[in-house]
């Protein structure tokens, strides 16, 4: 299939491009470079930099193109911005994620895989979380990313899109000869952030010492970015066969304190840091 990435630059996006280009798909990445990084996206895939709140932009990119199913990544990721800055985050996650759903409408583009977030959760009532579970965000974040499924539900209902919301739990890892990893600006997730720490011989600050919790520290659950790219191959592949709106959580199942995770990272690197 000639499949669209949107945000095909950035951490997951561009696992998700030498995927598909592993099982020679056509692959066409959009991407801002805002905050993604252009030497991470795979050759042997065209690239468009671009903005999707530029219609103009959008208009010549589906012209020119015939593509078969949309892997939506593009969206800013991070909790604490997102309360500073609303407006932010429902411009860019939900708003620009309509016009992507409208001009895939126009152009008759029926497939589309949605970047989605165990956020939408917000704080969970019973645990694992079941895909059923209320809704109910706890920052704009959270809400912005619920909103675009709503709409996903919308256009499968009137406009017989079919999709696949995948509700990710906490991603991590690069790959396995270290080629790729995280890369955020701003870099906002704990393992990352930890390993930056030990190479600068800095001092790692955590905080949150007060959850109920075995070590009071928080406990989330991680799931390993190639696993997570597996699932959204599954999800493309469900879509070749099967019509309608579907939504998966995507995590392991089990969580790791934020100290358990400090404590895996001083194993793996052989040395002890200061916290």
């Amino acid at each position: 299939m000639h499949v669209l990435v949107t945000g095909g630059a950035g951490y997951i996006g561009s696992f998700m491009v030498k995927r598909l280009l592993a099982d020679n798909h056509q692959v066409t990445v959009v991407d801002s470079l805002e905050r993604g990084h252009e030497e991470a996206i795979d050759g042997r895939s065209t690239f468009r930099k671009g903005n999707l709140g530029d219609d103009a932009f959008l208009q010549e990119l589906f012209q020119h193109n015939s593509f078969d199913a949309i892997i939506h990544f593009a969206a800013y990721i991070s909790i604490g911005e997102s309360m500073k800055d609303p407006f932010m985050y429902f411009e860019n996650n939900t708003y620009n994620a309509l016009k992507l759903l409208e001009i895939a409408n126009k152009y008759n583009v029926k497939k589309i895989i949605f970047s989605s977030t165990a956020g939408v959760y917000g704080n969970p009532v019973n645990t694992p979380i079941p895909e059923d579970h209320p809704k109910n965000p706890e920052n704009p974040y959270g809400e912005s990313k619920l909103m675009v499924e709503k709409m996903l539900s919308w256009y499968q209902q009137i406009h017989g899109l079919n999709f696949v919301v995948l509700r990710y739990f906490n991603a991590c890892g690069a790959a396995l000869d270290g080629s790729m990893g995280e890369a955020h600006e701003p870099e906002s997730h704990i393992i990352p952030n930890i390993i930056n720490a030990v190479l600068e011989e800095k001092p790692f600050t955590l905080f949150g010492g007060d959850y109920k919790t075995p070590d009071g520290t928080c406990i989330r659950d991680y799931i390993h970015v190639l696993d997570l790219v597996e699932a959204h191959m599954l999800a493309l592949n469900k879509l070749e066969h099967d019509q309608g709106g579907y939504f998966y959580n995507v995590g392991t199942g089990k969580g790791y304190s934020n100290n358990e995770i400090v404590a895996v990272v001083k194993k793996v690197a052989g040395i002890d840091f200061e916290v």
